[in-house]
């Protein structure tokens, strides 16, 4: 029998639905073995992880703190991804949003709760901003490749916040550790039903239905849209591809810079060494299994919030280390990506 692969000449809908989730469910099998060869209980360990992420109300309200930087943080790739650039600096970018709040909460005393939560934003969106359009600009002027300047900055800016943390912005009364003083009252975001859910959760909620209204709704979105099809077609038909690039790669940076306000504003209230446990690089995935779009980022995110919630349990109840819960990222990525071969290819079976 000769097998043959064959090119599918238009996408299957229900193979290009079906595939993430059959590919997350592989990633599921692999490590239900790895659990397996260590002496656990598959089954009740993954049980746990969603009894603990969804079984109370405090546990699903912590998966909704879990979801907001994923939210964010994916729609600022995923807009990127819509002109197939390739914005792998989204935790950098987290980063340095963090640390244009801070900026501005630590430094800046404003009475008014209302207009220092807005500096804050505004703050955190410019830097982040101006942080994701350097690649966009070197990209849009000279064609250097996004991914390797996105990923080489987040080692920028995740260096610049240990400096600051461990350095001229160190809280003296903080009995050695890397953070700095905690923000005063009118610098926090507010909670909600007894819970850490805060009010950045509601802004990304918004920022997502805008997301959609830009891309599917505007002129400015159908350009997008354009460009990331064909970019020689949409450069043909009169739309500027280097000012769109700086432009999108800008947002893009913006979107998860808002993640970094919204930790520091909204969780921890104070800028610190590893405020990010990855979200940035989660986000890839995010963007990836929704197909760049915002409904899809707001599922995905709370998808991977629940596993978030989930491995934060099974590293108190079943001590598994930090680095199984990344490799258990890293496996649903890499059949994510993997089952892209199934929805671009077919394979065929004939005689010899």
């Amino acid at each position: 029998m000769k097998i043959k692969i064959v090119k599918r000449s238009e996408q299957n809908r229900f193979v290009l639905v079906i595939a993430p989730f059959i590919a997350i469910l592989f990633s599921f099998v692999i490590v239900g073995i790895f659990l397996y060869a260590n002496g656990l209980n598959p089954f009740s360990v993954f049980k746990d992880m969603f009894v603990e992420s969804l079984g109370s109300f405090y546990g699903f309200s912590e998966t909704l703190v879990k979801t907001t930087p994923l939210l964010l943080c994916g729609l600022g790739v995923a807009l990127a991804f819509r002109m197939e650039l390739w914005n792998i600096g989204a935790e950098g970018q987290l980063y340095i949003g963090a640390f244009g709040a801070s900026l501005v909460a630590l430094y800046y005393p404003i009475n008014n709760h209302f207009l220092m939560l807005l500096a804050m934003f505004l703050s955190a969106g410019l830097f982040s901003g101006i942080w994701g359009m350097i690649p966009g600009f070197l990209k849009a002027k000279w064609n250097v490749n996004e991914i390797i300047v996105t990923l080489l900055m987040n080692y920028i800016a995740i260096l610049w916040v240990d400096y600051l943390v461990y350095g001229p912005w160190k809280d003296p009364k903080g009995f050695n550790f890397p953070l700095t003083k905690q923000f005063p009252d009118v610098a926090r975001l507010g909670y909600y039903f007894d819970t850490r859910l805060h009010t950045g959760f509601f802004i990304a909620l918004v920022l997502a239905f805008l997301f959609y209204i830009l891309i599917e709704k505007t002129v400015w979105g159908y350009e997008i849209r354009v460009i990331g099809n064909n970019p020689n077609a949409a450069k043909y038909a009169g739309i500027n591809y280097e000012k769109n690039v700086i432009i999108v790669m800008f947002i893009s940076g913006l979107l998860s810079g808002i993640a970094g306000f919204s930790e520091v504003a909204g969780v921890t209230y104070r800028l610190q060494h590893g405020i990010s446990p990855g979200y940035g690089y989660t986000a890839i995935i995010v963007a990836w299994l929704a197909r760049r779009s915002a409904l899809g980022v707001l599922l995905v995110s709370f998808i991977m919030g629940v596993l978030f919630v989930g491995n934060d349990a099974l590293q108190i109840n079943y001590q598994l280390p930090i680095a199984f819960i990344n490799a258990f990222q890293g496996l649903i990525l890499f059949f994510v990506i993997s089952s892209e071969f199934f929805v671009n290819y077919r394979i065929s079976f004939g005689e010899k």
